[in-house]
């Protein structure tokens, strides 16, 4: 049966609202560009922490070139002092370690599937540790991932680690298109892979 993952998230902001607090969200960042528009979905219901846990981004210097962009984005005034950003380590063999032996799996499958539960399991871990009420990913914006798949494997890791896991689909009213409007208007540098080697494509810039 076919979720709508985007409801899902407005009931249980609702419910939310009704007791009048703000709870801590973990919520893991594939980059500043999707989270643009997650940020301005969410901040006005969550006390946020961001963290950038993506070991599968390659090579070195685009990770730290897509990490400076998040200074850039919340030095804008229209994100609160509220916001605040968790460290992660920047550890390349986590991803290859999680993903052996599917290297030349197409993009959006195995491979991908793998990733996104090492994503998910370490934010959830995090949030554990930290002591948020929620976890969450950026990632459901991209109208390139699937957000069922995102959203079970999220469940599996709050059944797992015991924090309850946001489930969305922040493509879904406009989403992706309202994040390509604020990178623009922040001036943000938007990648044109999605962050590991194997999928970058024929004419893509790294440097």
């Amino acid at each position: 049966m076919k979720q709508n993952f985007q409801l899902l998230m407005e009931e249980e902001l609702k419910k939310i609202e009704s007791t009048g607090s703000k709870p801590v969200l973990l919520l893991q960042c594939c980059c500043a560009p999707c989270s643009s528009a997650v940020l301005e979905r969410l901040k006005e219901h969550f006390q946020i922490k961001l963290y950038f846990y993506n070991p599968n981004i390659y090579p070195a210097s685009e990770y730290y070139k897509r990490l400076a962009q998040f200074d850039k984005l919340l030095a804008n005034a229209d994100f609160p002092n509220g916001i605040d950003t968790v460290e992660s380590e920047y550890i390349p063999d986590d991803f290859y370690n999680a993903v052996k032996g599917l290297e030349d799996e197409k993009e959006g499958g195995r491979r991908c599937t793998e990733c996104f539960i090492l994503r998910l399991e370490a934010s959830a871990k995090k949030a554990k540790e930290i002591g948020a009420d929620y976890f969450c990913t950026t990632l459901t914006v991209s109208p390139h991932k699937n957000s069922l798949l995102l959203n079970e494997l999220g469940l599996k890791a709050q059944e797992k680690y015991g924090v309850k896991f946001l489930q969305s689909d922040f493509k879904k009213k406009e989403g992706y298109k309202r994040s390509t409007e604020l990178s623009e208007e922040y001036g943000l540098y938007r990648q044109n892979y999605c962050g590991c080697k194997y999928s970058i494509w024929e004419g893509a810039s790294v440097e």
